[in-house]
């Protein structure tokens, strides 16, 4: 007789994403985690009045994710962080990810190249997710550890990547997430649409202070097999020290570092 194919993983309601299909108890301790992740050191009594819960359900799904090391307490006064059970696992996102580990030396020369802090991210959702950086010695310098998120029309890694993507995925992004101001500089929708043009036709793209002010930044593209863009490898720095004439400069050296992460993982010039 012919046997019932098994099932592979998922349920036939896997495309229902209405609140049925959602575990809450695991809903509430993943947004209890992300809270934590944005600010840690947080109180029982802070995060239950963040997240708008019961202390005593707060406190049930802390103690639950600290059986598991997701997060811990931090004596005196019992304040709440992520725990190395969360950094084991994300983790596992980084060894899935092989250009964290092929991008390492360009990152490291690049910094030395420019004196400034290099940067590694990917598209997340919409944002940029930044997955690696080497830090200059400089004492004014750019920080964004790894699991930082930022708008991708106003980071130099987010415009490097539209500006290689098809319209049809750059006009989905821009309609879901828009183009909000953060600085006197941050570009409209019309005016990111040239800017994208401009990054395409020199290989890199410029963040002119347009996050942040007083922050630069310039990034290139990695691309993979198929010649599409998956990450993106930057230079960020203090406008003061690192003026247009210098952004433009970097540029190169920043094309020059991505390709060879292409190049390291496979990748093919689009």
């Amino acid at each position: 007789m012919p046997t019932e194919p098994r099932p592979r993983g998922r349920p036939k309601a896997f495309a229902d994403k209405t609140d049925q299909n959602t575990v809450q108890a695991l809903d509430r301790a993943l947004d209890l985690m992300s809270r934590l992740a944005a600010t840690p050191g947080r109180t029982l009594s802070d995060l239950a009045a963040d997240a708008g819960l019961p202390v005593a359900t707060v406190f049930r799904a802390l103690a639950t994710l600290q059986a598991h090391g997701m997060v811990e307490s931090e004596e005196p006064g019992q304040f709440w962080h992520i725990g190395p059970g969360a950094f084991r696992i994300g983790s596992a996102f980084l060894r899935r990810t092989k250009v964290v580990e092929r991008a390492r030396q360009p990152m490291d020369q690049l910094m030395r190249d420019t004196g400034e802090t290099a940067n590694l991210g990917i598209e997340s959702g919409d944002e940029v997710l930044f997955l690696a950086q080497v830090e200059t010695t400089n004492a004014i310098r750019a920080f964004f550890p790894p699991g930082t998120l930022a708008p991708m029309h106003v980071s130099g890694i987010g415009k490097a990547l539209l500006a290689w993507y098809p319209e049809e995925k750059v006009a989905g992004i821009l309609t879901r997430k828009g183009t909000p101001g953060f600085t006197s500089l941050s570009l409209s929708a019309s005016s990111l649409r040239r800017d994208l043009m401009r990054t395409r036709e020199r290989g890199f793209a410029i963040d002119d202070q347009e996050r942040n002010e007083g922050m630069r930044c310039v990034a290139a593209p990695v691309f993979n097999a198929q010649g599409e863009p998956v990450a993106g490898l930057s230079v960020s720095g203090p406008a003061f020290r690192m003026g247009l004439s210098e952004a433009t400069r970097f540029g190169s050296l920043v094309r020059a570092a991505a390709d060879k992460v292409t190049a390291a993982t496979g990748g093919l010039q689009p």
